[in-house]
């Protein structure tokens, strides 16, 4: 993909001027990759429980492994509802949190602070007042929330059931949504590079949007979740889910979606696997 204003050189770093904090937070950075960067057999072992990552060549298997590193050791993980959190469980989270941000750097999700991770699905309640003043509430099984000024909560067996190349990645899902939030709001646009028009993503998105509609109202085959209808937020977090997991279904079926996602991710999954 063509170099834009946005890039992040190494993966890791975000371009930025020179400021005194920016030169602390980067020695922080390579301090722990000194000191604390995981061992190998360690990261054997993730590689191997996540298909997701075929294709991944050695150079990038190893920034995903310095990312992992930081974001590891940078966010704060926290456990409730009962559940024991181990060190395997938050190195999971935070492989899959760092592989969307692989050619972008962790600096994206300088709004995303605290992860918390509770055993399974979760009830949460919905509160909602309409254009006539109606309030609405409603309770829906959540398997993971992004929180505006909050944490991340993820469902730790939806966080397993993640990687494994078949659509789904509830992880991703909800980093989709800080990145979205970057801009000031999750509206299915994220901060996008000089390279990438905004007018062009706006009218491939919606026109993507619309066919599923279509679609699902036709009961026709889909590889996208109807569940990326709830809003243009949604879509952009489940096309980004099917854009690592399932990558060819998405280019086979929105072409354009994918070219803009990859675009933006600055990686080709898809031809990736083609190898």
């Amino acid at each position: 993909m063509p170099s834009g204003r946005l890039r992040s050189p190494g993966g890791i770093f975000a371009p930025e001027k020179p400021t005194p904090m920016r030169l602390f937070r980067e020695a922080r950075r390579r301090r722990l990759l000194g000191e604390r960067l995981l061992d190998d057999e360690a990261w054997g072992c993730l590689v191997e429980q996540h298909p997701v990552l075929e294709g991944l060549d050695s150079g990038e298997l190893e920034r995903l492994k310095g990312l992992t590193t930081v974001f590891l050791h940078e966010k704060t993980f926290e456990a409730a509802e009962g559940l024991e959190l181990e060190a395997h469980m938050m190195a999971v989270i935070s492989l899959q949190a760092s592989l969307p941000v692989l050619n972008l750097g962790l600096d994206w999700y300088r709004n995303w602070k605290t992860v918390v991770v509770v055993p399974r699905q979760f009830d949460q309640e919905h509160r909602e007042i309409d254009s006539n003043g109606v309030v609405h509430e409603w309770t829906e099984v959540d398997l993971g929330e992004s929180w505006d000024k909050g944490p991340v909560v993820l469902s730790w067996d939806d966080v397993e059931a993640s990687g494994w190349a078949d659509g789904f990645n509830v992880v991703v899902h909800e980093a989709a949504h800080r990145l979205d939030l970057l801009d000031g709001a999750v509206n299915g646009r994220p901060a996008l590079h000089e390279e990438i028009d905004p007018e062009e993503w706006k009218s491939v998105f919606t026109a993507a949007f619309g066919d599923l509609e279509q679609r699902v109202r036709r009961r026709r085959r889909t590889a996208v979740d109807p569940y990326a209808l709830e809003n243009p937020g949604e879509f952009f977090a489940v096309t980004s889910e099917l854009f690592f997991e399932r990558p060819r279904a998405l280019e086979r079926e929105y072409r354009e979606v994918y070219r803009l996602l990859a675009a933006f991710y600055r990686q080709d999954p898809a031809r990736r696997l083609r190898g």
